[in-house]
């Protein structure tokens, strides 16, 4: 019974997380939502600045310190180890939120615009592969590992973990984080960059380049030669680029 209620928890937590995650496509794309990145309740610059980088050093440290393998082991000492995943999500998912509610637009100064049709919807184009190639890479990982189903599930029919193992599927053959990539294409990919806009992908791609550091690390400790082979041979965002030496 508790195997049960803790799959139907961990599947609300995923369906919230979904939900909340459209949404936050339209809030960076300024698309079919009431309130995004240039649209909502404004303030003077500096201050809404300052409001928008703590959102997103809050963001970052939700993300970052919860990933954590100490982190992790001291957190599933209070609730069950299949949980964990979930519980990471939920908390992923009113940090979001949190962000988005409170986040201040600076529409002023525009730092390029374009009216152009074919740039506009090449602009477009790429804005959606760059949330493609998020959506996919989280299934050649494993999409419901990622967001803990498959833990609550292998719980309810009472089978054990499988060991770690280190895949190099697809698009992860290319670059060693394709996620992080489409999310950085998506922050980046508009036909109006706007102040706010600026910050929030400025903002946002610093705080990627320091989670890949951190989560490398990890990876590193926990496979060991394999990763760093994988280092050595594929560039971290481009291909070709940002290849480990030594």
């Amino acid at each position: 019974m508790r195997a049960s209620l803790s799959l139907a928890v961990g599947l609300v937590i995923y369906l919230g997380f979904f939900a909340t995650f459209l949404y936050f496509i339209g809030f960076v794309g300024n698309l079919l939502v009431p309130k995004s990145i240039d649209v909502g309740a404004g303030m003077a610059p500096l201050p809404a600045a300052l409001v928008d980088i703590g959102l997103i050093v809050l963001f970052g440290l939700q993300h970052s310190l919860m990933a954590r393998p100490g982190f992790k082991r001291w957190w599933t000492r209070r609730v069950p180890p299949p949980l964990e995943r979930s519980v990471y999500v939920l908390t992923a998912t009113v940090t979001l939120i949190i962000l988005m509610a409170l986040w201040r637009p600076i529409p002023a100064p525009v730092i390029w615009a374009t009216g152009t049709p074919w740039l506009v919807l090449s602009i477009w184009v790429l804005f959606a592969l760059g949330w493609a190639v998020l959506l996919l890479s989280t299934f050649l990982i494993d999409h419901f590992e990622l967001f803990g189903l498959h833990q609550l599930w292998r719980q309810l029919r009472g089978a054990a973990e499988p060991p770690p193992s280190f895949r190099q599927p697809l698009l992860y053959r290319a670059v060693r984080h394709p996620l992080y990539l489409g999310f950085i294409i998506a922050f980046w990919a508009t036909p109006v960059m706007s102040a706010g806009h600026l910050l929030f992908s400025l903002a946002m791609t610093i705080y990627i380049l320091i989670a890949i550091g951190y989560e490398e690390r990890d990876l590193l400790a926990s496979i060991g030669t394999p990763y760093a082979d994988y280092r050595r041979r594929v560039g971290m965002l481009i291909p070709g680029i940002g290849r480990a030496r030594g």
